[in-house]
């Protein structure tokens, strides 16, 4: 069983590469699906799901360092109930034994002891910006975000996910011994950095 794990900036195309990196392999795809397992298991929808999580909810959960959710003596708190769930979710994929790439979702932390390819996606500013830009106009316009909502948003998931991460590992958000390989995926599309990738993926494994 191979597993990769990709963990990305906003905005940075990490979930586009992965789907593609999937597609390549022949890899079994996992991304929404988790979210939708959530979703179903809970008896919620999918985007209250995703709202949930994106916020975290560390403010209102005890934690030290590499606490484990399954330890936690509570499950009051919806997002902790959500968050200990995922972590269900996640290690019930790896115990299926099939090749797969897991898309966030702190998946390369908690499925550590399978030793997965780490993957980091990242990309400069304008280069997720300019991204992000794009994909509003495939919105009706009169939801679509302006710039500086958009870089709004790109700060407060950075922030969330670098919190996040630092909770988890004790260690920063851009410490890149966490990961066994880093791309600045900044003029490089999807297809051509999910190729390359899938190339470099196969030497790892083998």
């Amino acid at each position: 069983m191979h597993i990769i794990t990709i963990s990305r900036q906003f905005g940075s195309g990490g979930r586009e590469v992965g789907k593609r990196l999937a597609d390549e392999l022949g890899f079994d795809y996992y991304d929404k699906e988790i979210i939708e397992t959530l979703a179903e298991d809970e008896g919620l929808e999918p985007d209250h799901v995703r709202k949930v999580l994106s916020g975290h909810g560390w403010q209102n959960v005890q934690l030290t360092y590499k606490n484990s959710f399954s330890h936690l003596g509570f499950d009051h708190d919806a997002r902790t109930r959500l968050l200990k769930r995922q972590r269900e979710v996640i290690e019930e994929i790896a115990n299926l034994g099939n090749d797969c790439i897991i898309v966030g979702r702190d998946a390369d932390i908690l499925l550590e002891a399978y030793r997965p390819f780490r993957v980091f996606i990242c990309a400069d500013m304008d280069a997720r910006l300019a991204r992000c830009l794009a994909h509003e106009e495939s919105r009706p316009e009169e939801e679509r975000l302006s710039e500086k909502e958009i870089l709004k948003n790109i700060r407060r998931i950075d922030k969330n996910r670098a919190y996040t991460r630092e909770i988890l590992t004790g260690k920063r958000h851009s410490d890149s011994t966490m990961f066994d390989l880093t791309i600045n995926a900044a003029g490089r599309s999807p297809k051509q950095l999910a190729k390359a990738l899938a190339a470099y993926a196969r030497e790892w494994f083998m």
